[in-house]
């Protein structure tokens, strides 16, 4: 556990570094438009993202310089969907990492253009990264649109999530939209790291699905967390998607059945890395550290 929050370190320190290069400084005109980026991008955060990217690409044989960038283009696009996800049209939130909102900070007008110049900003980032090839790039490029787009990506999931609020959908229907909404950024992001690695496309397969259920796994215990703490603790309002009645495990599962779920899931993740002829000790931590958030 040492030697991975170590990594986790590592990881945030060379992800925040990446970001402050890349990004605007608050002094640079439109001052108000990059000072909303940085209030939000800086705000703290797991960089959850960005440590698939690397635990993924280094897991393959890749250059950890080779992997900054594209770890923060991801969490770039990560921040941009939780800036635009707290608007009042969306989900209407006031509070994110512990800090107001974007758009109570800055107002609304600003925490959209905020967002969609995060977006913008990360597919440059990668698109501009001289430590990787063309072919890489491009391959990158795709992956990380089609996770957070549609019809299978980040922001149809969010559609998906908006129509079920009030009612009762069905445990397929739940999945569907955690694997969209959630996951297919996880996903996206341990491909990314194998491709910048070269892995083979055999491999490509086991980490994608591994991700598939990592990602489900994390979306299962963020459901938890709404229901089991505070907000203090979590760092938004806690309770939020329940009292919205969005797709939640625990909504339809009930709390012990979804908490038998998550280590269901824990372990088809863990299955998913048997595969791989290698060692995967950092993917199989990661899977051990999202578990633990809920026990």
């Amino acid at each position: 556990m040492i030697a991975l929050q170590q990594f986790i370190a590592d990881v945030r320190r060379e992800t925040d570094a990446a970001l402050d290069r890349l990004i605007p400084t608050s002094q640079t005109e439109p001052t108000r438009l990059h000072s909303a980026i940085r209030w939000s991008v800086f705000a703290g955060g797991k960089r959850f993202r960005p440590a698939i990217v690397f635990a993924s690409g280094l897991t393959f044989g890749a250059n950890w310089n080779a992997l900054a960038t594209a770890a923060a283009a991801f969490e770039m696009v990560h921040t941009y969907s939780l800036v635009h996800d707290d608007l009042p049209a969306m989900d209407d939130d006031d509070l994110r990492r512990g800090k107001a909102a974007c758009h109570i900070e800055f107002g609304e007008a600003a925490a959209i253009l905020a967002g969609d110049c995060l977006q913008t900003l990360a597919f440059e980032a990668i698109s501009s990264d001289s430590n990787l090839s063309a072919e890489t790039r491009t391959r990158i490029v795709s992956i990380l649109a089609a996770a957070s787009g549609t019809p299978n990506g980040m922001v149809a999931g969010q559609q998906m999530d908006l129509d079920a609020e009030g009612r009762r959908p069905t445990i397929k229907e739940i999945e569907s939209i955690h694997a969209q909404k959630t996951g297919a950024l996880i996903t996206a992001a341990a491909a990314a790291g194998a491709v910048i690695a070269g892995a083979h496309e055999a491999d490509l397969a086991a980490v994608r699905k591994y991700a598939e259920k990592l990602g489900l796994l994390f979306q299962i215990t963020d459901d938890i967390l709404d229901v089991t703490e505070t907000t203090a603790t979590l760092g938004k309002t806690a309770g939020k998607d329940y009292a919205a009645e969005k797709a939640t495990y625990p909504g339809y599962l009930g709390l012990e059945e979804t908490r038998a779920r998550a280590g269901a899931v824990a372990e088809e993740a863990r299955e998913a890395l048997s595969a791989l002829e290698r060692d995967t000790d950092l993917l199989l931590d990661l899977v051990g550290l999202i578990r633990s958030r809920i026990t």
